[in-house]
């Protein structure tokens, strides 16, 4: 049904708990298989992708790049597009499922789906990031690629797929769908905070609110990459 696609670079820390996630999907049957599209990591991403049974896609180094690797070989009728540092909570399978099924059976228009956004971390902070993207995507409907896309193949084609973009690949997916084809689910996506610790809350969403800024005044991804890097 769903082909997983996870883009990486250097992962092996964060993407044990990211694919043990999926396990209990892939048991029941919901999540047909898991495709790590890597852009030339040095660390052990390899070895555990290899162990934990993925397809191991590479790829030139480049989020967009990536993603679009990895959709091109995908066998399931859905994407699920999802950060390497992003662990879904319990019971997104049954949830993902059923948004599935009332697109497939006709009972809801087509649409992408997308889940809420956490932090792995305690404090004011986290949850006020936290409440600041709900608003984001409340009022803009804009999730952005930490909060996971799952999608049709077909509906993904049609839109074009990721652009061979450094950054704001997801936006820039995101900008080409409808407002009314974009679902919120309920579940978690817990992503890890450990950017923001490393550059502290404050400078870490003044610069992201930044980058966004300068992205819808159409500057170069690329230049968008060096600054955020």
């Amino acid at each position: 049904m769903i082909s997983v696609v996870i883009p990486t670079f250097n992962a092996e820390r964060a993407l044990v708990p990211t694919l043990s996630a999926l396990v209990p999907a892939v048991v029941d049957g919901i999540v047909q298989e898991a495709i790590i599209s890597d852009g030339g990591s040095t660390d052990d991403t390899y070895v555990i992708a290899d162990a934990a049974g993925t397809h191991l896609v590479q790829a030139p180094r480049g989020r967009g790049i990536q993603l679009e690797a990895g959709a091109a070989v995908a066998k399931g009728d859905w994407l699920l597009f999802l950060h390497a540092d992003t662990v879904l909570e319990p019971g997104w399978a049954t949830e993902a499922a059923n948004f599935i099924e009332r697109i497939e059976t006709g009972r809801r228009p087509l649409a992408a789906a997308y889940f809420r956004f956490a932090l792995d971390d305690e404090g004011f902070m986290p949850r006020l990031i936290e409440l600041m993207v709900g608003l984001r995507c409340g009022l803009f409907s804009l999730p952005y690629g930490d909060q996971g896309l799952l999608i049709s193949r077909t509906h993904y084609r049609r839109l074009g797929g990721f652009q061979p973009l450094p950054l704001m690949e997801d936006v820039d997916l995101v900008r080409r769908l409808k407002r009314r084809e974009l679902y919120g689910l309920k579940t978690r996506a817990v992503t890890s905070a450990r950017r923001y610790h490393d550059d502290g809350y404050l400078m870490r969403s003044s610069r992201n609110i930044g980058l966004m800024f300068l992205y819808l005044l159409r500057v170069p991804p690329r230049v968008l990459a060096r600054l955020y890097d």
